[in-house]
């Protein structure tokens, strides 16, 4: 299995949000303190928020996974990402049961 790791608030140097010079959709670029960096899509960014405000503003919604999903050219909105994370079916115990499980494996990255 591969490492899994935390990054926490306090392993975060610096954060860049904006569209870089050239491109038409932003990125999110983060700076850790061990000098690693890591670097979003706007789709990926899209995505999770729509998964986040969903999740804390619905009454029955504790949990949610996304899944890679390629869609083809008639499925997708004009200027929408080929590749999207969508929303399954399964259910929030089994998502929160899998995030325990993962974050008792965890290695804080430093």
């Amino acid at each position: 299995m591969n490492k899994i790791h935390v990054i926490r608030n306090q392993d975060l140097n610096q954060v860049l949000i904006g569209t870089p010079e050239g491109h038409k959709h932003m990125r999110v670029c983060m700076k850790l303190k061990n000098g690693s960096i890591i670097i979003f899509q706007e789709a990926t960014i899209a995505n999770i928020s729509r998964a986040y405000i969903t999740m804390k503003t619905h009454p029955n919604i504790q949990a949610q996974e996304l899944k890679m999903k390629p869609l083809t050219e008639e499925s997708r909105k004009e200027g929408y990402a080929t590749h999207q994370l969508l929303e399954t079916h399964r259910k929030n115990k089994e998502i929160e049961k899998e995030l325990k499980e993962l974050l008792e494996k965890a290695e804080v990255l430093i």
